[in-house]
């Protein structure tokens, strides 16, 4: 495919160099004129199949392209998505934004045809990423068995675009999970957004105290990693993702809150004990165990089935027809 990828941070810069890697024909293009040039010389230095081009304008990356995909932090969807309608590009679009449905709403706003569809619109999201950011941090590899949520909402997105998407994605060694918007959003706040706020909590807290700082090693370090994300990145993330983060973010705190009784309990121990095997278990029992690999009919009903089941599909048949399908073993249940 001839793809033009709009935004070259990490997570756009991985996907230039993922596609370009796997034989796509690639443009890259950021606001940022540093960082094109910064994209353009790692693109001489690739090896020669695997090379990409650096497009100076909008209208210069998508004027060939097959696929656009729009590789921005939030606040910045809007601005581009008007970018790419003005220079009258009607083919697919996808994303790879952390929140689903306000980007749905901005495509919704700005590519739809007013009857609710969303023309040649794919919502996207790679489960991948590191705490630094820019395209010198961009890696190739940084799909390689990531899941991939690719948005499927019923009666709206074009299933021959989903597939088309499905099979472009799993081609880059990703597991395709399909979801709505908001099944997303939901999901990402308990396992994404409110973790990246717990780990700035506590980095916070802890730098009040040059000893603990001293002496944090594998807990503090595994704990804290994703607060060194950019502030305005996090903050894009969850307040973007508000409706769902903060019930997410209630259900921890309540949970915290249990903790902190404990404490103050004649058995502290006892208690403690009691309220972490819970979380215990469910740690020990991630990631799923995989299950062996089933056909399925490409359809929106099953496909949706599959991800509300914590399913993937790995590849997309080349007639379209059908997906093959992972589903996770359920964990073995405690016997007395």
């Amino acid at each position: 495919m001839n793809v033009a990828v709009v935004g070259l941070g990490l997570i756009g810069g991985s996907v230039l160099r993922a596609l370009a890697a796997a034989g796509h024909q690639l443009l890259g293009y950021d606001a940022d004129p540093a960082t094109r040039a910064t994209a353009r010389t790692a693109a001489a230095q690739a090896p020669a199949k695997q090379r990409w081009q650096v497009a100076r304008t909008i209208r210069d990356a998508v004027a060939h392209a097959d696929l656009v995909v729009v590789a921005v932090p939030l606040p910045a969807v809007a601005g581009v998505l008007a970018e790419v309608v003005g220079t009258g590009y009607t083919g697919l679009v996808t994303d790879v934004t952390s929140v689903k449905e306000p980007v749905r709403d901005l495509v919704d706003r700005h590519l739809g045809d007013g009857a609710g569809r969303l023309a040649g619109y794919v919502g996207g999201h790679p489960m991948a990423g590191r705490e630094t950011s820019g395209f010198g941090a961009a890696d190739a590899e940084l799909f390689t068995g990531c899941a991939w949520v690719l948005c499927l909402e019923p009666g709206v997105t074009a299933l021959p675009d989903w597939l088309e998407l499905a099979t472009l994605v799993t081609g880059l060694g990703a597991r395709v999970v399909p979801a709505t918007a908001v099944e997303h959003d939901r999901a990402v706040a308990a396992v994404s957004h409110v973790p990246h706020l717990l780990a700035a909590a506590l980095a916070a807290v802890a730098a009040d105290d040059p000893l603990a700082t001293a002496l944090a090693a594998g807990s503090y370090r595994d704990g804290t990693r994703v607060a060194a994300t950019r502030p305005e990145l996090i903050a894009a993330m969850c307040g973007g993702n508000a409706a769902a983060v903060g019930p997410a973010l209630d259900a921890v705190l309540a949970a915290l809150g249990t903790a902190r009784s404990a404490l103050e309990t004649g058995d502290p121990i006892d208690a403690l004990r009691d309220w972490l095997s819970p979380g215990s278990a469910a740690r020990r029992a991630w990631p799923p165990r995989a299950g062996n690999p089933v056909e399925l009919p490409a359809r929106t009903d099953e496909l949706l089935a599959l991800g509300r089941a914590g399913g993937w599909v790995t590849r997309v048949a080349a007639d379209r027809r059908t997906v093959t399908a992972v589903r996770p073993v359920p964990p073995p249940t405690a016997t007395g």
